[in-house]
This record gives C-alpha cells, structure tokens and sequence, in this order.
C-alpha cells in the first residue's frame, strides 16, 4: 500500500470538518475531505447514529458501507434537539472550516444551527448545505433523495431500454455526484477565502440540479429542436458505433463486450479488424455524424463479428487494434484485476476485531500530498470524551452530559 512519506503532508492538513449529515450525500463529501487530511467530526445521534450503519451488508452488526465512508472521521454523539448539544455544535464552529450538513432545509434554522446564526460565530465559515432541491424555490421543503433527484433531474428517463420502465444505476448516483459537487464547491470557498481575501459563505447543492448538472446536451437539443431523449438500452445515442455487444456463449453463460469505436481512427481500426475494411473505407462513415445515421447497420455488423468469438478472443483482438473495449467487470472481477491493484485502488485495513478488510483505493491520486486511510469508520460515539475535552468540557462535564441524554 503506498502511504504518504514522514516528509509529505496532507493537502488538507489542519481543516476542521464539522458534519451534521446522515447516510450518502453530505457523509460522502466529508469523507472525500477527510481522505486527504482534514480532521472531520461526524456528529451522531445517540443511541443508534446514522442509519448507514445498518445499511447492506454487516460485520458483527455494523455496515461494510460505513466503515469505508467513514473513514478517517471521528464520531461525537450528541443530541441536536437539546439547547446544550446545540450549544457545543455552536463551540465546535467557533475554530471549523467548514460545516456540511444534509437535513431538510429550515431543520437547523429551527434549532438555531442554520447559516445566519453559525456565520456570526464564525466569519469565515463555509458551509455545505445539501439537500433534495436546494434551500429554495416551491419545492424546497419537500424531503428528497438520490433516486428522486435522478428521476427529475432527467437520468432516470434515460436509464433502461425504450420497451421496458426507467431503471436506476447500480449505486446512489445522485447522492454521489453531489458530494463531489460539495467537495468542489467547499474547496472554491476556501480557494476564495484564502487567496482573494473573501469571507465565508455557505454552498447550497440540491440533488436534482447536481444529476441535471450532467445532463449533457438534454436541453439545449430540446429547446433547439424539439427532441426528447429517451432510452436507448446499451447504446451510445448519436455516437456511433459504441454499445454492448453479444460473445459466444459457453458452459458459464452469456457473455458480453462494451465497445467503444466512435473515434475517427478507431472506427476504421475496428472495422479492419473485424474483416469489414469495406466499411472502413466507406466515405460515409468517415465522421461521427454519418456513423450515427448508420448506427443500427454498424452495430449489426460488430454483433455478426463478436458473436461467433469467445469474448476473450474478442478482447484479445480488439486490444491489438487498440480498440478501447471491455468485459463486463463484476465485483470479482474488480477484485482480481491486476491493473486495479497496480494502482492501489484495492487496499486492506483492520477491522476493529482485527478481520481484515479490503477497501477502495483514494482518488484522485496526488503526487506530492496523496490521501489516505488512517482508520476504517469509528464506533458510535468513540471520540466522544477527545472532541469535547478539546472545547474545555471536563470529565464531570462530560459525565453530566452523558447521563443527561445529551451525548
């Protein structure tokens, strides 16, 4: 595993993370903080703490999921609805750097946490606020989450296969994409903060505008024409040739190939290997443009080819033309694939019985001040007694609060 050097520091060495968020969107942004070096306190409630704890598949009753997103961060119980837990929020802001929370909008304003009140304590506080469409606009108190905002925010119309229902992608998509969208939102805060001498301001990131956001050319091909997209199953719609291709079948099943031939040069290399150098030399397939008017030919003809071939023969061939394609990687195949451990993008941890674990690598990698993995996610409330010791609350304090229900 390559860790970074006693010389190499972390990039966000020395940024305090204060989040108030629960499950995906908000938890992710802060762990992608956390990874590469800033101190992230995950605020819990007492009790039971986020529900991702319990989500998918668990290890002596503890997600897997949490104890990769939660990585690097340390969790404080605390009960947000009690004036003394807001209080301590409110002492915690006083030296954080950033704030990131995903509660329905006006929930922290009710217990006197929202943006207004936490930027008088701190100026320079920048605050990440998530949730299902925005701070807001009429639909702004509505409860949201990641498979709403992919349907309104046009994926879901375009997942699946025209003749069948939208289907979702495989993992919280929406979720994801607006951590990512925090993260970058956070990191230009602070960018204008530091160099352009600013002031804090908070980053209101709904989970719809985060999937619209990467929508490509949805709307403006509307606008300009009229047209809807709609599902087109595996295929790539107006660029051509690239979708899933059927291989020989065999005593292990169905096998399939993701081609990707929609490159000038690479078409004409695919079709030369495919024995279609007709079609490579074609002056109507010459452009992406005329490729796409005769997409449902092309893709025949690569199905006429890659049927009759084992799909390792098909990768092998395609590799030598340098045809960008692929299997269809499972988890597996993920796991057993020597490129993905070259680039350190399988890494094993402890769990805190000691059973070892693999976890995904950091990303992106950076060379002078990488990220890593200190410590897989904390036990509910582990770094309790630390994080309040360290804004002057004593043992007794600390003894006070816990009998009180309020950490």
């Amino acid at each position: 595993m390559n860790q970074p050097t006693a010389e190499q520091q972390s990039s966000l060495q020395g940024v305090k993370v204060i989040e108030l968020g629960t499950l995906i969107a908000g938890p992710y942004a802060a762990s992608l903080l956390g990874q590469f070096g800033a101190e992230v306190i995950k605020i819990e409630s007492p009790g039971d703490g986020d529900p991702l704890r319990k989500w998918r598949k668990l290890h002596n009753g503890t997600s897997l999921w949490w104890y990769s997103q939660s990585r690097n961060k340390k969790s404080l119980t605390l009960n947000l609805k009690s004036e003394q837990g807001q209080q301590i929020v409110r002492d915690l802001v006083k030296d954080a750097d950033i704030v990131i929370e995903n509660f329905r909008p006006g929930t922290l304003e009710g217990w006197g946490l929202g943006w207004e009140q936490l930027s008088k304590i701190n100026p320079n506080l920048i605050m990440v606020r998530v949730s299902g469409y925005g701070q807001d606009g009429p639909y702004h108190a509505r409860p949201g989450f990641a498979a709403i905002a992919e349907s309104m925010g046009g994926l879901r119309n375009l997942a699946g296969y025209p003749d069948r229902p939208p289907v979702r992608v495989g993992v919280s998509i929406g979720d994801t994409l607006a951590s990512l969208y925090g993260v970058i939102g956070a990191l230009l805060a602070m960018h204008h903060l530091k160099a352009n001498g600013g002031k804090g301001q908070f980053i209101d990131i709904a989970l719809y505008e985060a999937v619209f956001g990467v929508m490509e050319s949805l709307i403006p091909e509307y606008a300009e024409f009229g047209f809807v997209r709609e599902r087109t199953g595996a295929s790539f719609p107006g660029i051509s040739p690239s979708s899933t291709y059927p291989c020989r079948s065999d005593e292990r099943g169905e096998h399939y190939v993701i081609i990707a031939g929609n490159g000038d040069s690479i078409f004409k290399r695919l079709m030369h290997a495919i024995g279609r150098s007709d079609l490579a030399e074609d002056p109507r397939l010459a452009r992406n443009d005329g490729r796409a008017q005769n997409n449902d030919m092309l893709d025949a003809a690569i199905s006429a080819w890659t049927s009759q071939h084992a799909l390792e023969h098909v990768l092998q061939v395609l590799e030598q033309a340098e045809v960008p394609s692929s299997k269809v990687y499972t988890a597996a195949d993920i796991h057993q694939d020597p490129h993905f451990r070259a680039r350190d993008m399988i890494q094993q941890h402890m769990l805190p019985d000691g059973q070892p674990i693999d976890l995904p690598g950091i990303v992106p990698k950076l060379s002078a001040t990488p990220g890593q993995t200190n410590w897989v996610g904390p036990e509910l409330g582990q770094h309790t007694a630390e994080i309040l010791a360290g804004i002057g609350r004593n043992p007794e304090q600390i003894a006070a609060l816990r009998e009180q229900g309020v950490i």
